[in-house]
């Protein structure tokens, strides 16, 4: 739904109904998570994407169908046949779409959430997408972490969907909750999606190295707020990291001590230490390895690397606290370049969060798509290990 909330919110704004269709659950191989969104606004245009280009058009005509009856719709999109080539999925995957109608009367707080995303406070907005009782359809809240605002129905709702969101907001998850018809914890009746906003994920870039700026352009393209630091103030500057969000002249080791003590850290963070020079990168793995964070890789040679690992050995730290280490940096991608090497680590990180081999994909007989940890869809039984 980021994807699409700027145009959503300034449609909205302006006064018109737009169509919106959010994927709120998956099934084996489909292409897009859930929390993917596809609006239609009122000139007709589409924004966004739920599937990578399968159902768009179905999908499209439901929404334009929505706006016009206003009665929320959930649609189930399935494997593709012959007969319906164009409603299904060719990749062989199943979705869930959730198409409403969005107005100033049925989302008075969106633009709220917008502002809040914008300006980087965690925010979390709740659908109802199943009910007994049709009126509660398409009713939202809006969770932040100390309060929300806007109403499912009623107050024992509110409460106990909003105790429940908070942790998933901590967390940056997007899933179904599953409630009875008034927020009972036990029973069902009651579908809601939950769709989190938390702020960006943080990439921490060491040692201001040509490196460092394809690095930096890597992170930026997977969604990172990019930081760049060294110590060298005639290196660490704007202009030679222009896609970094800032660049930062401090001893490492400092400058990741501060933003732990200050909070600015968490366990979405990324951290690629580009120094390869002892003075600079040992203190500063010290540091990292003892926290809790995504990813910790270190660039050098393997002699670089077994020099680095003894040094951090004599500092007191742990094999547990070294397993965390990925050094030398990267996958095996036969990188030469700096935008190559970049390539292999982002592939690295990727791999690590998804829990990726990094093989090829024309040598295996696995599912391309692994399971999204903020897909709600995670437990379901519906799984084709052969599925392309």
């Amino acid at each position: 739904m980021r994807e699409v909330l700027k145009d959503l919110s300034a449609a909205v704004a302006a006064g018109h109904t737009v169509g919106l269709g959010t994927v709120v659950r998956t099934f084996r191989s489909a292409p897009r998570p859930a929390g993917a969104a596809m609006m239609v606004d009122a000139d007709g245009r589409a924004v966004g994407s739920v599937s990578g280009g399968c159902v768009e058009g179905a999908l499209y005509e439901l929404a334009t169908h929505v706006v016009a009856d206003g009665t929320p719709v959930l649609q189930r999109y399935g494997i593709s046949d012959n007969d319906a080539f164009e409603v299904g999925l060719t990749c062989g995957g199943i979705l869930d779409v959730f198409v409403e109608a969005v107005s100033r009367e049925t989302f008075p707080g969106l633009q709220r959430v917008a502002d809040d995303v914008d300006a980087g406070v965690p925010v979390a907005v709740v659908t109802v997408i199943e009910h007994p009782d049709p009126a509660w359809l398409g009713r939202h809240l809006v969770v932040h972490p100390d309060g929300f605002s806007g109403s499912l129905g009623t107050e024992r709702a509110d409460h106990a969907v909003s105790d429940d969101v908070k942790g998933l907001l901590a967390a940056g998850r997007n899933t179904t909750l599953m409630y009875g018809p008034d927020g009972e914890r036990r029973g069902d009746g009651m579908r809601v999606f939950v769709v989190s906003f938390a702020p960006q994920p943080r990439m921490l870039v060491f040692g201001a190295i040509d490196f460092a700026a394809a690095v930096a352009r890597q992170g930026s393209f997977l969604g990172y707020r990019v930081t760049v630091c060294d110590a060298r103030a005639v290196f660490a500057t704007k202009a030679r990291f222009p896609v970094a969000d800032e660049v930062v002249v401090e001893w490492p080791h400092r400058y990741l001590q501060a933003q732990l003590d200050a909070g600015h850290i968490d366990p979405r963070t990324v951290i690629c230490v580009l120094t390869h020079d002892p003075k600079f990168d040992v203190p500063l793995l010290e540091v990292a390895l003892r926290h809790d964070v995504a990813y910790v890789g270190a660039m050098g040679s393997r002699k670089t690397h077994d020099d680095r690992m003894e040094r951090l050995r004599e500092a007191g730290l742990t094999d547990v606290e070294l397993d965390k280490l990925s050094s030398p940096i990267g996958l095996d991608l036969g990188s030469r370049t700096p935008e190559e090497t970049a390539v292999s680590i982002a592939a690295e990180i990727i791999a690590l969060q998804w829990g990726g081999k990094g093989r090829r994909l024309s040598h295996m007989d696995v599912r391309i798509h692994h399971e999204p940890l903020t897909d709600g869809a995670r437990d379901d039984p519906v799984v084709d290990s052969t599925a392309p």
